[in-house]
């Protein structure tokens, strides 16, 4: 029998996940190779509790079925995302749901990633992995201010006119790197391959959901973008409005 995977430090301490799944023995396996792998976990059936238990005892992750009884996944992710201690927490959805609408109603409501069932437990931990990866703050760096927009990538805060707005890893992730390359244009696929490079199931299509989202964010109007452009035909490109320019 092979040897448990040896984790990180920073995977054995405070690696609490919440596993939201009504299926039992789906439950019990998450549950299991979650904890084979040193993470400790708390499952629930359904969504009802799940969102006042966390802000009571925080989870690194949620893990949550699409298919529930009562609220579902998706309702259940908009609850977290709206709320200012949760919001940051990463998301995976389980599904058996493999069409692209789900999936794009999923980003949409602020996913991270997705595991469609059946899964592995090596495509599970990959992705569980991958995703507290992605969450961990990079080295404290200088707060990057472009425009009315302030991105603290030590502390993973976005403030707008000067006022803090909730946003997820990988909005916060495209934005730091759109607004660290401003004027270039990137196609959807180099921003997949920027953003998205640990290889979590996304599609072009996807990439416009991330956009809208952060338009709706920092845009004074997200119909008439200023920072985030449309460059028809090639992508999206950063740009910092002709006003900050000349005042600066």
């Amino acid at each position: 029998m092979p040897a448990p995977r040896q984790t990180t430090p920073s995977e054995r301490s405070n690696a609490l996940i919440y596993v939201v799944e009504d299926d039992v023995d789906i439950a019990r396996l998450v549950q299991h190779q979650l904890e084979l792998n040193s993470y400790r976990t708390r499952i629930f059936v359904s969504g009802a509790s799940v969102v006042q238990e966390a802000v009571r005892d925080l989870p690194r992750l949620f893990i949550l079925d699409v298919m529930l009884p009562g609220i579902d996944g998706f309702e259940l992710c908009w609850q977290i995302r709206r709320q200012s201690l949760l919001g940051k927490i990463p998301v995976i959805f389980m599904t058996a749901k493999t069409t692209e609408v789900d999936r794009v109603r999923g980003l949409d409501m602020g996913a991270d990633d997705y595991i469609s069932k059946p899964f592995s437990p090596r495509e599970l931990m990959a992705r569980v992995r991958a995703v507290l990866r992605r969450a961990q703050p990079p080295p404290s760096t200088p707060v990057l201010k472009v425009g009315d927009l302030e991105i603290d990538s030590g502390s993973m805060i976005l403030r707008v006119r000067g006022k803090e707005v909730p946003i997820t890893t990988r909005e916060f992730r495209l934005l730091e790197f759109m607004a660290s390359n401003t004027g270039r244009v990137f196609t959807r696929d180099q921003l997949l391959d920027a953003v998205w490079s640990d290889g979590s199931f996304i599609t072009p299509r996807s990439v416009d959901v991330y956009v809208r989202r952060l338009r709706e964010k920092i845009e004074p109007e997200a119909d008439h973008p200023r920072y985030l452009r449309t460059v028809h035909g090639a992508g999206y490109r950063f740009e910092v409005p002709k006003q900050e320019l000349g005042d600066s």
